[in-house]
């Protein structure tokens, strides 16, 4: 490193990363939300088939 940094500078730089790893915590994340799915068109003898090929 042959570059120098006046202490503004560095103090200045700290101060941006600082700011940045406050605004990295204020991140919410949110859950998925459910898919809710209507199989009242599809009848239960194939729903029944279904979930015993998942199952296997």
């Amino acid at each position: 490193m042959s570059e120098k940094y006046s202490i503004q500078e560095i103090l200045s730089a700290m101060n941006d990363l600082d700011k940045l790893e406050k605004n990295a915590n204020n991140i919410i994340f949110e859950k998925p939300k459910k898919i809710k799915i209507d199989n009242s068109d599809i009848p239960s003898n194939t729903l029944k088939l279904i979930e015993e090929a998942e199952n296997n």
